[in-house]
């Protein structure tokens, strides 16, 4: 009974180990494709308003020279969405990377785990809200003759954030009070 047991931990503690270095992988590799992103924004942003004619080749095709030359305002407005989002998205996941690179499974609640919970929280609900913000936006300062319908796909998501944002949220103070419970229980033993 007692190596049943103790084989059974032992494969679920590999298993969580592999499954936990698999997540990382992912985690870094959605991370470094969302530099990239925000990158190739950030050129497009200034192809744009330098180099226009170059835009159409650039990363995603994001031409918006017709706004930039009818509204500078809707330009920059509608640029400023979709940078923010894209960096913040970026940096959500770059938090992610540091929390698992540095969180213990043996004992994950700390004081440190909870913070970066937090955080996550906090910029997923940002890019959310951010998301909804910029597709209504759009809407409003679209004129006639404009096709601003490739944009979606940088806001086409917000309700998902909010929603994960919430959860995050919960998930955070939870962890808040597990380590408080287990501050409170290292003091009385």
């Amino acid at each position: 009974m007692f190596v049943t047991s103790f084989l059974i931990s032992l494969i679920m503690s590999k298993t969580n180990n592999f499954v936990f270095k698999s997540l990382l992988i992912v985690a870094w590799i959605i991370f470094v494709g969302l530099c990239i992103e925000a990158g190739g924004l950030i050129v497009n942003f200034l192809f744009n308003m330098f180099k226009p004619e170059f835009v159409p080749n650039l990363y995603q095709g994001l031409d918006l020279t017709q706004v930039y030359e009818d509204s500078k305002r809707a330009f920059f407005s509608i640029y400023s969405f979709i940078l923010i989002i894209s960096i913040l998205k970026a940096y959500l996941f770059y938090i992610v990377v540091r929390l698992m690179h540095k969180m213990d499974l043996s004992n994950p609640f700390n004081d440190f785990v909870a913070r970066q919970i937090s955080q996550l929280s906090y910029y997923t609900l940002s890019i959310g809200f951010l998301s909804y913000l910029g597709r209504h936006s759009v809407k409003n300062l679209m004129h006639p003759g404009f096709d601003l319908g490739s944009l979606n796909h940088f806001w086409a998501d917000s309700q998902a954030f909010i929603l994960m944002g919430a959860v995050i949220y919960i998930i955070a103070v939870i962890f808040k009070k597990g380590v408080a419970i287990q501050t409170e229980n290292e003091l009385t033993v």
